[in-house]
């Protein structure tokens, strides 16, 4: 839905620009201790985990399409339930409708709901002048993310992503030791993960059953810009990250969180080939594969020589480190001339050196920090800041967040496609014409957003 007449319309005449957000730094009255007003979308499951970190700010409305009080067995992760932890906020099914009727009370906009629905949530609030967070991956297609890391700029607005391991002082550690020469020359990088799996994915043959959209759900708004489907358990409210045309697989899930340090440090750009390696079970392009091995191939730049990261999900995994009895369900090792460095989990918690033994080597040297440390340690609180203007920028604000989001998205449509592709950055061409059909995806009427 364009909003070009909206925007000039609610400019003033003699600007003749669009909207300025209404909480912009420096505006006359308001403090550096005021609160936010935040519109929130996306109430259940990872919804609640920002909306429990930003209960100091003023949550002054709360959408959602699904308000069962059991949706499906998963209460724990029910939006009416998350709802009462801020019972003075008004409640909205639709995004647009809460927009339209509290714009004038909203500075800020969290979108934590499918992949597919979070371009069209971002664009409409920042075309009324409103900071956004939006949840990891930024967005469902390559097209999507560049316009919104376009938007942030013509709209002047603060904005973030949700890879919360961005914030992490792991993190800020890993792009130290790289920095400061520790590690040496990086060729080769390795990341993994156990999913797809339980509960996120379940694999089920297709096609799904189908049955009447439950009440107090809105499926219609659910769907949002995908052609109109019937209902059905497997989609919402958790396992749509399975189906390509909601989710973008485990690499979408998780690519975000475990690629991000050494894209960070490496300051790895765009790639422009993903290898496909190995695959499990791949069917088809509806529905994605028990599992897969890519392997990114990033250019030369600067002094740095080129690099390959592998992507592994499902069942593969990159060999152990010598000495390792094991390797973790999840992790990530970055191999260089002279260190390794590696870190367990989805998210640099912990980063060390391989072995640990080679920590005392560089022990003062570690210890020093050189770069900037995120303000508070989130995502969601690091925007509040930056909306009151206690810093500059958000780590992972949408000039970063965007390369590392397509990155991750064109992983995902060589394994969709179960083919290698180049990619040409600049044109933004790849060699399949199977995955180039995925780069602009079409939306269904009434979902329309440019900047055009």
């Amino acid at each position: 839905m364009k909003r070009r007449e909206f925007i000039n319309a609610s400019a003033t005449a003699a600007a003749g620009t669009f909207l300025l957000p209404r909480f912009s730094i420096g505006q006359p009255g308001r403090s550096a201790n005021s609160k936010v007003n935040v519109g929130w979308i996306g109430v259940g499951g990872i919804g609640q985990y920002g909306l429990r970190r930003s209960l100091n700010e003023n949550i002054v409305a709360v959408c959602d399409v699904d308000w069962r009080a059991n949706p499906s067995g998963f209460e724990k992760r029910a939006a009416l339930k998350h709802a009462q932890m801020v019972p003075n906020a008004k409640r909205f099914n639709d995004f647009r409708r809460m927009l339209d009727q509290m714009g004038d009370e909203i500075d800020a906009v969290a979108i934590s709901t499918p992949d597919h629905t979070h371009f069209a949530m971002a664009m409409d609030a920042m075309q009324r002048g409103k900071h956004v967070f939006v949840q990891k991956p930024l967005a469902h297609s390559v097209d999507q993310v560049r316009t919104l890391q376009d938007a942030a700029k013509e709209y002047q607005v603060k904005t973030v992503m949700g890879n919360q391991g961005h914030c992490f002082e792991g993190a800020h550690r890993i792009v130290e030791w790289v920095k400061k020469g520790i590690v040496g020359e990086v060729e080769e990088v390795h990341c993994w993960t156990d999913r797809p799996r339980l509960p996120w994915f379940a694999f089920r043959p297709l096609p799904v059953e189908t049955g009447p959209v439950p009440e107090d759900v809105d499926w219609d708004l659910w769907q949002g810009p995908v052609p109109e489907t019937e209902f059905s358990d497997d989609y919402m409210p958790l396992r749509w990250r399975a189906f390509w045309k909601y989710g973008c697989g485990a690499l979408g899930d998780i690519g975000c969180h475990t690629l991000d340090a050494p894209f960070w440090a490496l300051d790895l750009g765009y790639p422009d080939k993903v290898e496909i390696a190995e695959m499990d079970r791949w069917e088809n392009t509806d529905y994605t594969p028990r599992g897969a091995h890519v392997i990114y191939h990033f250019p030369s730049k600067g002094d740095r020589k080129a690099v390959r990261v592998h992507w592994y999900e499902g069942k593969f995994r990159p060999d152990k480190l010598e000495g390792m009895d094991e390797l973790p369900k999840n992790g990530m090792y970055m191999k260089g001339s002279k260190e390794t460095i590696y870190h367990e989990n989805i998210r640099p918690e912990s980063p060390r050196l391989w072995p640990s033994e080679r920590m005392r080597e560089y022990r003062d040297v570690l210890k020093e920090k050189t770069i900037p440390r995120s303000h508070t340690g989130d995502p969601h609180t690091d925007l509040w800041s930056a909306i009151r203007g206690e810093i500059d920028e958000c780590g992972s604000n949408f000039d970063y967040a965007a390369p590392l989001t397509e990155t991750v998205l064109l992983g995902s449509m060589a394994i969709r496609a179960n083919e290698t592709i180049t990619w040409d950055s600049e044109t933004m061409e790849c060699s399949s014409p199977l995955a180039q059909q995925w780069i602009k995806e079409p939306v269904r009427a009434g979902w329309e957003y440019s900047l055009e």
